[in-house]
């Protein structure tokens, strides 16, 4: 007998390990995936086995799966397979997980309030995925809670007679809060409720090819730091599509930094039409990327380069709840067909923020490469700070920008008032003096390389400037009506410096 052979007869082989299980099948689970039948309780299952093997992919594979609220865990890649839709259950099944109490008063909205009210959310996880080529359809997910609203805030919420299936308000399809390294990427969000995405107070964040068609909010990025938006195409007619904030909501101020938005699409087009392709318009869109309203802790060391608008709004930047917005650079956006304006920087004192001593505040915004076309009549260009706290080192370079036109002479004399406490949207102002720029309460006022023009009749200037304290415009290339100045400037502009504009000679 042979050694070996010998040796195997006396000492026994050790039997093969089992290999480690890493997808979890939520179809293993009791999903049935058919659209009826309630499979969130079979997701969960799925997770939880995840999560207790310390990590894995959990595979939806093809089918519509209702359901409620699907709780993210650590380690975890949750992957909506082609042709795979998950489908948010209709408020009547109570489905959803009970909205949390806020505690303390809620500066921010409701929405910015409460959770775990969601289709899929996670709060105080790290490393979670969200990933593949199908669907997450919001379904039953409602776009707003006025129940909530009433009971944030409320010493009497306690004797209003609500119960726990009352709270069951689904109204976000995805939500995380406080959580760490996150990946979105690949999916398709339908009919998100108030919010398609809402991530508060998170780190590490990556939004990535995602395609979002909605009525509300597309993706609301709040209190977060280290966050890549990029590669996205989000459709939100009755508000906004891509929306940096930062709320009050975790009961401190804290700023939203190191943000990078690329390469994306805004528009406001009719729900349902950007995935459809049809696009069809509608006259109220929204959409537009928009920094605030809820600005408490404010924006910093924040970029959005080569991105589209169409059929929405432009751009805003806004602080107007105490905070700073500094360091924002902003090149290559091209819009067409605009509402009301295509770029909008203000700040203003709504004050959403306790125990405030500071005032809003903005600084260091540098706005280039834009091109503006078929912009309304209402405005073009806005930059706006508080008459006691001006806006500073603000530049605005190489924009070509058309407006609609059809200003009045009446137009032309019009006096902007000031924001002051109001909610801060160009619409809330009204039309302006001028068809082009419009810029008051400013420091450091660079314009370099502007032209603006218009398409019918437009009888108000193509600038006007008023509280500006340095003011440098280098090549700016209006279109005026005959009869009509250039640009006016207030008796308070001071520091000016004009170069290469002979549409400004004897501008005074």
């Amino acid at each position: 007998m042979a050694f070996s052979t010998l040796l195997a007869s006396v000492v026994p082989l050790p039997a093969a390990e089992a290999p480690v299980k890493t997808v979890y099948n939520v179809r293993d689970y009791g999903a049935v995936g058919d659209g009826t039948h309630l499979d969130s309780p079979a997701i969960n299952q799925a997770i939880d086995a995840a999560a207790q093997a310390g990590g894995g992919t959990v595979l939806l594979p093809a089918g519509t799966y209702l359901s409620g609220s699907i709780h993210l865990r650590n380690n975890l890649q949750i992957l909506i397979d082609v042709g795979a839709t998950i489908l948010g259950a209709p408020q009547s099944l109570h489905a959803y997980d009970p909205a949390e109490p806020f505690v303390g008063h809620a500066y921010q909205d409701s929405g910015h309030s409460h959770f775990h009210n969601s289709l899929i959310w996670g709060e105080n996880v790290t490393n979670v995925t969200i990933c593949g080529r199908g669907t997450i359809n919001g379904g039953g997910l409602v776009r707003k809670a006025d129940l909530l609203d009433r009971w944030d805030n409320n010493p009497q919420a306690a004797s209003m007679g609500v119960t726990t299936d009352d709270l069951r308000i689904g109204n976000k399809a995805i939500c995380r809060k406080l959580c760490r390294n996150l990946l979105i990427r690949d999916v398709t969000i339908a009919h998100g409720g108030w919010f398609a995405i809402l991530v508060t107070g998170c780190d590490n964040l990556t939004i990535d090819n995602v395609t979002i068609d909605t009525d509300r909010d597309g993706m609301d990025l709040d209190c977060c730091r280290n966050t890549v938006v990029a590669n996205c195409r989000v459709n939100s007619p009755n508000d906004d599509g891509i929306c940096p904030k930062s709320t009050y909501a975790l009961g401190e101020t804290r700023v939203t930094e190191n943000l990078t938005i690329v390469n994306c699409q805004v528009s406001g087009f009719v729900e349902g039409t950007l995935l459809d392709g049809t696009m069809k318009p509608w006259h109220g869109g929204t959409g537009r990327i928009k920094f605030g309203t809820e600005s408490s802790g404010g924006f910093r060391n924040c970029t959005v380069a080569n991105c589209t608008f169409r059929s929405c709004h432009g751009l805003a930047i806004e602080e107007v709840d105490g905070g700073i917005m500094e360091d924002i650079a902003v090149n290559n956006l091209t819009m067409i067909d605009l509402r009301d304006y295509a770029i909008y920087v203000t700040t203003g004192k709504r004050n959403r923020t306790p125990g405030l001593t500071t005032n809003s505040r903005g600084r260091n915004i540098m706005i280039s490469h834009v091109i503006a076309d078929g912009v309304s009549k209402m405005s073009g260009i806005q930059i706006m700070g508080l008459p006691e706290q001006p806006l500073e080192g603000i530049r605005l370079e190489s924009i070509r920008l058309t407006s609609n036109g059809g200003g009045t002479a009446a137009d032309a004399a019009i006096v902007p008032k000031e924001l002051g406490t109001g909610y801060p949207e160009p619409g809330k102002m009204g039309k302006l003096p001028a068809y082009g720029v419009f810029a008051r309460h400013v420091k450091d006022l660079e314009l370099a390389n502007i032209t603006v023009n218009f398409q019918t009749s437009e009888l108000r200037p193509a600038a006007y400037f008023s509280d500006i304290n340095g003011l440098e415009i280098d090549n700016f290339k209006p279109q005026v009506a005959a009869g009509v100045a250039a640009a006016v400037m207030g008796a308070d502009v001071r520091s000016l410096v004009v170069r290469n504009s002979p549409a400004l000679d004897g501008r005074k």
